[in-house]
């Protein structure tokens, strides 16, 4: 009885050891994304999904935040385990930049892959008379909330067309659905918004007022250079948008931390490209995601996890 009684013991302890290694082994994966009328949100939320029904036990949530800047920023602070950013806040992140919002290097942050381009899209109230860069002078403008990844394309943009916000007759700091609602109200002529194409916030805009696209020159992306390219905006992609309109772009990243496991960062990656399908139903923006550019101008280094991936399927960097 004894014998039986110390074996008893030994399994209630054993047991009692295992409890807190079983009760930890839940994965939190938190997704950093933007603001619920962009892109980021939809596409943080198809992530989401693929990630609940193919993780065991993994509690997986989505974040609407100010987007690039603050998602790594987030990412360095161990407060996210991927988020999507712009890849001139990823690069100005890695190598510390304090006007962009990186007083130091966030030297934690890992590349899991490139994802799809923002486009630079100004869009103006018709009544406002604004139809090029120089049209902006003296106009009430949104450029996107305070240090944000649109705001920083805002500032780049109009420094390569030779202007600044003090060209402005005045400047906004607004996400986009606010920006839309002003313009609206006819209290602000144009608003600046980095995002993929089609995104609900412009969408909405050209729905209730007439609308003018402002081109973007191929030039001011030669004066920009990367990450910064030349593109354009399809005829049709908003109501009353009848032409194609040039304008640039910036690639979005996929972006996790060096505290995040190898093995995590390997399932969210494999799953991603496992799942595109669901992914590019999200939103249409992502549909020129293909794992044949995932380290395509990856500003920053990549995560082990994710490379070992991209080592099983063949794909190097470019």
């Amino acid at each position: 009885m004894k014998i039986l009684a110390k074996l008893a013991g030994v399994a209630f302890g054993a047991a009692f050891a295992m409890g807190p290694v079983s009760a930890s082994a839940q994965q939190f994966i938190n997704i950093l994304t933007g603001g619920t009328s962009g892109v980021y949100y939809p596409v943080g939320g198809a992530l989401s999904k693929i990630y609940s029904d193919a993780i065991p036990d993994a509690k997986v949530q989505v974040q609407s935040t100010k987007a690039s800047v603050e998602n790594l920023n987030l990412l360095q602070q161990g407060k996210g385990e991927i988020g999507i950013a712009l890849g001139d806040s990823v690069k100005f992140a890695g190598e510390g930049n304090p006007e962009a919002g990186f007083p130091q290097p966030l030297e934690k942050l890992r590349g899991i892959s490139a994802m799809y381009p923002n486009f630079i899209q100004i869009v103006a109230s018709e009544e406002s008379g604004i139809t090029s860069l120089e049209d902006l002078k003296g106009k009430a403008l949104s450029v996107g909330a305070p240090k944000s990844g649109t705001e920083l394309n805002a500032r780049a943009i109009l420094a390569a067309a030779g202007m600044s916000y003090d060209d402005l007759g005045k400047v906004e700091f607004l996400p986009f659905a606010e920006s839309v609602e002003l313009m609206k109200n006819r209290q602000l002529d144009a608003t600046l918004q980095s995002a993929g194409l089609g995104v609900a916030s412009l969408k909405d805009l050209s729905t209730s007022i007439p609308i003018s696209v402002v081109s973007i020159p191929d030039e001011i992306a030669g004066k920009l250079g990367a990450p910064y390219i030349a593109e354009t905006i399809p005829a049709n992609t908003y109501d009353g948008q009848t032409e194609d309109v040039a304008t640039v772009a910036v690639i979005n990243f996929l972006v996790s931390s060096q505290d995040v496991s190898d093995d995590l960062a390997y399932q969210m990656t494999k799953l991603m490209y496992e799942n595109l399908d669901t992914l590019k139903a999200a939103h249409a923006a992502t549909s020129s995601i293909e794992v044949e550019n995932a380290l395509t101008g990856m500003p920053i280094p990549v995560h082990p996890g994710a490379q070992r991936y991209y080592d099983e399927v063949g794909v190097a960097a470019k």
